[in-house]
């Protein structure tokens, strides 16, 4: 059996050891099994949130972001990422030498270059660096 768009994400994901979930809300799901396979993990968003057990939680915008939160992580991803945020991440990643990965919403496209990554029911995108 395939696994689901979660599993897939986090499957894709674990490759790197510390990651930055930017916008995290309330979709906890990705983050969460990151954790469970022993990966280092914060997640941002510009409201608190709840976040799974072993996911560090910090308040931050990236449009105006706090390199500190993401100057360790080998790779920051955004989920159903808005285009109007894909060039600041991207920007922000290169400043910190991460990777940046990310799904749109189902008709976005990505604003930005990017290699493309099939999964299961999802598209990964992978920001040029």
């Amino acid at each position: 059996m395939e696994p689901g768009p979660r599993e897939a994400l986090a499957a894709e994901l674990a490759e790197y050891d510390s990651l930055v979930e930017v916008g995290i809300g309330r979709r906890t799901g990705v983050a969460g099994a990151l954790a469970a396979r022993g990966r280092r993990i914060t997640a941002t968003d510009v409201h608190p949130r709840e976040v799974p057990d072993g996911v560090a939680f910090v308040l931050d915008d990236v449009t105006d972001p706090d390199p500190s939160v993401y100057a360790n992580a080998g790779a920051i991803y955004a989920l159903n990422c808005p285009p109007e945020l894909h060039r600041p991440i991207r920007d922000l990643a290169r400043r910190v030498d991460a990777d940046f990965l990310f799904t749109t919403l189902g008709g976005d496209g990505p604003a930005i270059p990017v290699s493309r990554r099939t999964l299961p029911a999802e598209t990964l995108f992978v920001a040029e660096r």
